[in-house]
């Protein structure tokens, strides 16, 4: 009888080991700024969610992406920067450089 207490257990246990792997995954939270608008820049937003999907992120699941869109209006650009940055209460992170 403990033999199969002990089986069913363990079974258990690397049943959900991928779904706690995944849990502990963090939450990407990336700003995507761009002086186009989204219509404008659709390739090069669908090449971005590959790097991500390439990197083991996707959009919606383990990544959240914040777009910012200045649609031509270059001076709009500090401005939406730092609505990207001081969102409050939300991690940010910060690429490399």
């Amino acid at each position: 009888m403990r033999r199969r207490d002990v089986i069913a257990v363990l079974g258990g246990a690397i049943a959900t080991w991928p779904l706690a792997l995944r849990a502990q995954q963090p939450n990407l939270l990336v700003g995507f700024l761009s002086s186009r608008s989204p219509e404008e820049s659709r390739d090069l937003v669908d090449a971005f969610r590959g790097g991500l999907k390439d990197g083991g992120f996707a959009e919606g699941q383990n990544a959240t992406v914040e777009y910012r869109w200045a649609h031509g209006d270059y001076t709009r650009l500090p401005a939406l920067a730092h609505e990207l940055v001081s969102q409050k209460g939300r991690p940010h992170c910060r690429g490399r450089r």
